[in-house]
């Protein structure tokens, strides 16, 4: 009965008491990409060299007799990184202490640096990531059994059937530009060019010219093939013509001056200027109004931004760019991806409350948890 009261003693002891380190230990770092060994130690170590406030840390690879300083730590530190080694070769460390006339050696190894498959320290990472796929994957299973999404009216997107409407009223042709500061693989681009397919559809249908020019000669061939797509699904093949979707000037002056020419010669009674803006936006968005044109601009430049909402009619901010492709077609892939957005930012802004809420108490345990990235 005694032995097994000291034997529940003892571990209660190791449970819940600290236990000095007794060891220097080398290991191959965790959750790194290899090339590194980590080497760690502790003060009891070197109790013989209490005067020491310095250690001095060697390497050697196996079988090698001479030893490599590689570093000069701090007593206090308890550990060091040597990213200094190759992948699957065996090294021998030794950490050397001097106090007074004494002096403390410890030696770890041997020990090799290999590439981890799994990083721990991401762990949010992936569990975000599956979050994301997981909420898509029910979302787009709900869309496909018809299941209705709501999506905020968007002003700027109502417009426009009223703008090419007005112009179609009025006998004057559409503009739509993408700006310059974009080029094929920007995202504002293709959501530009998304948009395009539904106003060259709705010129289409009311026979009214649509004129798009551009700065990039890719940006251009893929208007073309997008135009000329949407006038063939409207029975509007003969409509088409090739010379209306054209290229200005890749600088960006030139580009503007260009664009400011076609607004002042046709006066186009709509005009769109959705995609990547920089310091043209106001000079377009100026003639556009000159000319007493309805325009409907979007980009997602914070700062161009603010030179639309006073001189368009109407503004797209930010995703509403992104979203306008769907909002328009009523694609339930689009909205499907759209309501996936929606559902993940209501879900990042709890995160948020609830880490303030924690902080608040003095626990910074979620805080922390998100931030291992």
């Amino acid at each position: 009965m005694r032995a097994f009261w000291l034997l529940l003693f003892c571990v209660i002891s190791a449970l819940f008491c600290p236990v000095a380190s007794a060891e220097f230990t080398a290991i191959d770092t965790p959750s790194d990409g290899g090339g590194s060994v980590t080497l760690c130690w502790s003060a009891y170590d070197f109790v013989g060299s209490s005067a020491a406030d310095t250690l001095t840390i060697y390497r050697r690879n196996v079988g090698s007799i001479a030893w490599k300083l590689i570093a000069v730590a701090a007593l206090s530190d308890e550990s060091h990184l040597d990213d200094s080694v190759a992948d699957g070769k065996p090294y021998e460390y030794m950490i050397v202490a001097r106090g007074g006339d004494s002096s403390s050696n410890l030696y770890a190894g041997p020990v090799s640096a290999s590439a981890q498959w799994y990083n721990a320290h991401r762990t949010t990472v992936l569990i975000g990531t599956l979050v994301c796929v997981l909420t898509l994957v029910a979302v787009t299973l709900l869309s496909r059994r018809n299941k209705p999404f709501y999506i905020r009216p968007i002003k700027g997107l109502e417009a426009v059937d009223e703008a090419v409407g007005r112009a179609t009223e009025m006998g004057k042709p559409v503009l739509f530009t993408p700006g310059w500061g974009g080029d094929i693989q920007r995202p504002t681009t293709i959501a530009a060019l998304n948009i395009l397919r539904y106003v060259a559809a709705k010129t289409a249908e009311y026979r009214c010219d649509l004129y798009f020019p551009t700065h990039d000669p890719v940006i251009m061939a893929a208007a073309e093939e997008v135009v000329r797509e949407s006038y063939i699904e409207q029975g509007q093949a003969d409509m088409y013509n090739a010379d209306n979707v054209f290229y200005t000037s890749s600088s960006q002056l030139g580009y503007a001056a260009a664009v400011d020419g076609v607004v002042s010669r046709y006066k186009p009674a709509a005009i769109f200027l959705l995609g990547t803006f920089e310091g043209e936006a106001l000079i377009l968005a100026e003639t556009g109004n000159s000319v007493g044109a309805m325009q409907v601009a979007g980009t997602d430049s914070t700062i161009q931004l603010s030179f639309f909402m006073v001189a368009c009619d109407f503004t797209l901010i930010g995703e509403e760019l992104f979203a306008a492709s769907g909002y328009l077609t009523k694609d339930a892939k689009i909205l499907s991806s759209v309501k996936v957005q929606d559902f993940l930012k209501i879900a990042i802004v709890a995160l948020l409350f609830a880490g303030a809420i924690m902080v608040t108490f003095g626990s910074n345990t979620l805080a922390e948890w998100i931030g291992r990235t």
